[in-house]
């Protein structure tokens, strides 16, 4: 008997196939899906919802026809984007992700629709779901036929189980923002007294119900955010580990039980029942190091080739010889950050000394992981504790032994990377066995997570 995991990753779909009783992988499906699309604006950043479903229903088939029928399936997939379906439970409009920058845009007094939305309704940023909806809303651009809003791994459950009308547990809706954890719903007089239309706002369930079936019966649950998914797949304990994620973007993770009020750049994500996330994200993160790697094909003149294995061996014979103060300082916010959009990147500490390609590799590690480090003190003085334990997940972390070791030293911990590379799809399987009762609990589901 096995549960089958879904991840609709911001460049990849991963499914994964997880044995109940032992919780090994015995079938995967790791795909590009090459989804993004060409807005009709510069800002848009949008994906292709119907080439996900295609790939994503192909890859289910292939694992079904060589394992067999799962008992369950529970999907995960990249938070805060959007998409709009209608009547009939189809995709009207592409998936505006995480990435759009429409809620950056110029609205009222010379504030950004994001800006506008936060002051009136709170939890607003640009690539959030309803500061994207309210920015599609105002410059009339929603279409015509559009009914409801859903996340890009709801409207896969639609598409599995012929559902019309999307239902979102509480980790993605809060994910679109104006979100009111302690009532469980979006703050809906605010959003009104904006002029916001929310008639487009999906169901909010209690928990990670069952949101159907297929039409082989199989059970599917409401999807879990990729935050919360990916340390489900990564931890065997919430409460006492903190996670880095290290992929297109970064983020560091600490469990928490109970609601606790933050502000800052740390968010407070649902989880589990009683369980939430305490978050903090890099906008840019693991893009930062393929910046890089980009940059000296660039001046190199090298093609397709990648340059990973070279700048490893550069940045660790820099960091032997000089060690990690000589490093160049960089500020990896190349994107932004959630709480000002306008902010760049930035590079200090050049000398005559350290002006070498090896000094600019490590101190883009360093960047990165100096930004999540930062987070994980604002989580301690939040909670007044730290965590006892370190895990790792991400390509980004996974693959690179040196930002391994540069973590352990910053943290003070060893880094802890589960076997299996497709977390966040794992965290869902996970998840699934204990929403089909095949386990007591997603907790008694975790400790079959083994570590490298």
């Amino acid at each position: 008997m096995h549960t089958m995991g879904i991840d609709i990753g911001t460049t990849t779909i991963s499914v994964v196939l997880l044995d109940v009783d032992s919780g090994e992988l015995i079938g995967r499906r790791t795909i590009e899906h090459r989804a993004f699309c060409k807005g009709i604006l510069p800002e848009q950043r949008v994906q292709d919802p119907e080439r996900i479903w295609m790939l994503v229903s192909n890859a289910l088939q292939e694992l079904v026809e060589m394992h067999g029928k799962p008992c369950g399936i529970g999907l995960t997939g990249q938070m805060h984007g959007m998409l709009y379906v209608d009547e009939t439970g189809r995709a009207v409009s592409p998936l505006y992700t995480w990435q759009d920058r429409g809620g950056d845009q110029i609205w009222k007094d010379g504030l950004t629709y994001a800006q506008f939305l936060k002051a009136s309704a709170g939890d607003a940023a640009s690539g959030y779901g309803l500061t994207t909806h309210y920015y599609l809303q105002q410059t009339g651009r929603i279409p015509k036929t559009a009914a409801k809003m859903t996340t890009i791994s709801d409207y896969m459950i639609m598409r599995l189980t012929g559902n019309r009308e999307p239902v979102l547990a509480a980790d993605m809706a809060a994910s679109w923002g104006c979100f009111d954890l302690e009532k469980n719903g979006f703050r809906l007089e605010a959003l009104q007294s904006v002029g916001m239309d929310v008639s487009c706002l999906p169901r909010i369930c209690t928990g990670h119900e069952i949101a159907g079936r297929t039409e082989e019966g199989i059970p599917v649950l409401c999807s879990l955010g990729d935050n919360q998914a990916s340390v489900i797949g990564s931890v065997q304990s919430i409460q006492d580990t903190v996670l880095l994620n290290v992929g297109t973007g970064s983020q560091v993770s600490m469990g928490i039980s109970g609601y606790q009020k933050c502000d800052g750049n740390i968010e407070l994500r649902p989880c589990l029942p009683g369980r939430y996330i305490l978050a903090g994200a890099g906008l840019c993160g693991g893009r930062a190091y393929a910046m890089l790697e980009q940059f000296y094909r660039e001046a190199a003149g090298i093609g397709s080739k990648d340059l990973y294995d070279r700048m490893l061996g550069q940045a660790q014979e820099f960091l032997d010889q000089y060690g990690r103060e000589q490093a160049w300082k960089i500020c990896t916010a190349f994107s932004g950050t959630r709480q000002d959009p306008e902010a760049c990147g930035r590079i200090e500490g050049i000398r005559t000394e350290n002006f070498h390609p090896g000094a600019m590799t490590a101190g883009m590690l360093l960047g990165i992981l100096e930004e999540l480090y930062g987070y994980y003190e604002e989580m301690c003085r939040i909670t007044g504790r730290r965590a006892a334990m370190l895990a790792g997940s991400g390509n980004g972390l996974r693959k690179n032994a040196l930002m391994r070791r540069l973590a352990e030293e910053m943290f003070g911990m060893p880094v802890k990377v589960p076997v299996y590379e497709e977390e966040a799809a794992c965290g869902a399987a996970l998840h699934a066995m204990a929403g089909i009762g095949a386990v007591a609990s997603v907790e008694d589901a975790q400790k079959k997570i083994v570590y490298l």
